[in-house]
């Protein structure tokens, strides 16, 4: 097993981790620029970013998977789509977020 596909795995389990704490458990604090003061609705904020975390984890593993079998030698569009996809989550979650403000 090459040290990417190793790599790719641990971040895999760490990002689940965090995706699980945060959906499943309220560990809301894992959010990056979480101020209580400013969410209305903390249960469906902990859900959507949870799930969206959940994806990208996911998107890794399938990464990971296509690394170590490499079914296409020499290919590396995976990677283009890793990005890309990882890129989509991340301004859905920011932008997705501020559903869940209160209203100034």
């Amino acid at each position: 097993m090459t040290d990417t596909v190793l790599s790719m795995l641990v971040a895999t389990a760490v990002l689940t981790l965090i995706g699980v704490l945060i959906k499943y458990f309220g560990v809301v604090e894992l959010i990056a620029g979480y101020d209580p003061d400013k969410i209305e609705d903390e249960d469906g904020l902990a859900t959507f970013i949870g799930t969206q975390t959940l994806y990208v984890a996911a998107l890794t593993a399938i990464v990971a998977g296509f690394e170590y079998t490499q079914p296409f030698d020499g290919y590396q569009g995976i990677w283009i789509v890793f990005v890309v996809g990882t890129l989509a989550v991340t301004v859905r979650m920011v932008r997705g977020a501020r559903r869940y403000e209160k209203p100034v």
